[in-house]
């Protein structure tokens, strides 16, 4: 039997703990036969980033174009685009494809280096959420682009409706950024309640990778036909399993775990 195929448009990692890196991890431990379209190559450690080359966007439309064209993919997920002409060249070959996409709008590292120019939020917001099956920000993404400050509940529940305006088909706002002894990412879509997925927070300096891991774990269950309930959760338990097994690399924010899904 084939597997489901996923291909990523994404920034490469130098130290493997997100990125590219992070996403072809995660594809394999789900069985899912994962092909990129690599963004940038950036020069990084567990303690930050040192420089970033952006792939002309011509480069990184004919990756997208050929992979598509010849192999196919059953999801696509989007995660760091970094320019405006980037992310105008991923809407380009992307016209006509009915897979689901999943987008991870990265914006600044854990580090602070900033991943995408104002640009680059413009197109993601005008062009690219309106045709995503879920896009997974964090709480500083999700502040940004509502241009108001996620500190409560209540906030979180007006900024997952805001960003559902702009078109997505579901919304899921991570907590990880967020306070307190629990983890809580939040699900939401048009026509059902708000659904809370939970978890014990685990005191550690090692979740690089965490964003990328979850948004690419959700892909691969779109793709393998699970609902997107399904795959949310599947993902969710799967990036707690993967900070509990992190390996301890790095002077920094090291990698999670290498698990199987």
């Amino acid at each position: 039997m084939k597997p489901a195929r996923l291909l990523v448009v994404a920034g490469s990692d130098s130290g493997g703990g997100a990125g590219i890196q992070a996403d072809i991890r995660t594809a394999a431990a789900f069985g899912v036969h994962a092909m990129t379209a690599v963004t940038a190559v950036t020069a990084q450690d567990t303690t930050g980033i040192g420089a970033i080359h952006l792939v002309p966007p011509r480069i990184v439309r004919e990756q997208i174009e050929r992979t598509l064209g010849d192999i196919g993919a059953d999801a696509i997920k989007i995660g760091m685009l970094g320019s405006a002409a980037t992310a105008r060249a991923v809407v380009a070959a992307l016209a006509g494809q009915r897979v689901p996409v999943i987008v991870d709008p990265v914006m600044v590292s854990t580090s602070g280096a900033a991943l995408a120019d104002a640009g680059a939020i413009d197109v993601l917001k005008a062009e690219i959420f309106a045709r995503a099956a879920l896009v997974t920000p964090n709480i500083p993404e999700a502040s940004r682009l509502c241009g108001f400050a996620l500190e409560t509940p209540d906030d979180i529940a007006r900024a997952g409706d805001m960003l559902l305006t702009l078109g997505p088909q579901a919304v899921l706002i991570k907590g990880g950024h967020g306070a307190g002894a629990m983890l809580t990412d939040t699900l939401f879509t048009p026509d059902a309640p708000p659904r809370a997925f939970t978890a014990v927070r685990i005191e550690t300096r090692h979740t690089h990778g965490t964003g990328c891991t979850l948004s690419t774990a959700i892909a691969c269950g779109l793709a393998q036909d699970l609902s997107l309930g399904e795959a949310v959760a599947r993902a969710h338990a799967y990036v707690q399993k993967a900070i509990r097994n992190a390996p301890g690399l790095g002077r920094g924010n090291g990698p999670i775990g290498n698990v199987q899904g």
